[in-house]
């Protein structure tokens, strides 16, 4: 392979590592294809050497996992039909594959993997901006993770934050490539929600309501939006047979994206919720009143 050629290779195996469960992963199916065998061989050694895999090395995604990666990965889309559950592999699973398939192409792609977790784990590191996602670590994850924000004084206050318990920063940026992460924020606000949740987004489509559907039982939710396409009219009507339903809302008076979370929680978007994570964009959580924009819109009881 040409210079060119090995740096797109590298590039593309960034984009096939995920945030799951605190953990930088790749799936069984990516994993297979740079491999070179079926994914059903690749998981089979792994069930035979079932003592060279623990958790921090290798986990199945439960299903909520898995739609969420479906959704959000358009080459997985085929996962969608499968009963199967993928495996996760980190960073040491991955090590570890390369030990257990025992061929030539699995030592050089698993060193061009390694390489791209390090390069991921540098641009972390070197970017206090740059939202990192923990939803679950064990103890001892916890301690090396301590460890590596000690020596990094730029992710001190990424610290704090987790410190303080509040996982979900109040304003950053998310960065392009970043869709998984984007679209797991915005589903943790929606999972907040107790009460109602008030979409104002001038563009939206299905995704919007996929994201709807995580709420709590019982939470009423709407859509304010410029143009209610007969496309939308259909997908809202679908989605209200299954769902609790959404009521959507024309409306042409705002520029800006907004959620409002039980009417007093204001999130501010730069970026319409359907294209979360394709080009930069930054989010805050404001701190007014949602009264009166609320009173505006004639939502106040």
């Amino acid at each position: 392979m040409s210079e060119y050629e090995i740096e797109k290779f590298e590039e593309s195996l960034k984009e096939k590592i995920y945030s799951i469960r605190g953990f930088q992963v790749m799936l069984d199916r990516d994993l297979a294809e740079l491999y070179g065998v079926e994914t059903k061989v690749l998981n089979q050694a792994v069930k035979r050497n079932k003592e060279r895999f623990p958790e921090s090395f290798c986990f199945i995604l439960t299903q909520g996992e898995k739609d969420e990666v479906v959704t959000i990965c358009d080459h997985l889309s085929n996962l969608r039909f499968s009963y199967n559950l993928p495996y996760a592999f980190t960073e040491q699973g991955v090590a570890m594959l390369s030990a257990v398939l025992k061929s030539k192409t699995a030592i050089y792609i698993s060193i061009k993997i390694m390489n791209a977790f390090v390069e991921m784990r540098k641009l972390i590191q070197s970017n206090s901006n740059l939202l990192i996602r923990v939803d679950k670590l064990e103890t001892r994850q916890s301690e090396t993770t301590l460890k590596l924000i000690q020596t990094d004084k730029r992710v001190d206050k990424i610290f704090s934050l987790m410190e303080s318990g509040e996982i979900r920063p109040k304003q950053g940026i998310l960065f392009d490539k970043q869709v998984f992460d984007a679209y797991k924020y915005i589903s943790d606000i929606v999972k907040s929600a107790e009460k109602s949740i008030l979409i104002i987004d001038n563009y939206v489509d299905d995704s919007v309501l996929t994201i709807l559907s995580k709420r709590k039982k019982g939470v009423k939710a709407s859509i304010y939006t410029r143009n209610i396409s007969a496309q939308l009219k259909l997908d809202v009507q679908k989605f209200n047979e299954q769902y609790e339903p959404v009521e959507v809302v024309e409306f042409d008076n705002c520029h800006d994206r907004f959620i409002v979370i039980d009417e007093k929680v204001i999130y501010h978007f730069g970026a319409s919720l359907k294209d979360l994570g394709k080009k930069w964009f930054g989010f805050s959580k404001m701190e007014v009143e949602a009264v009166e924009m609320l009173s505006r819109l004639g939502k106040l009881k």
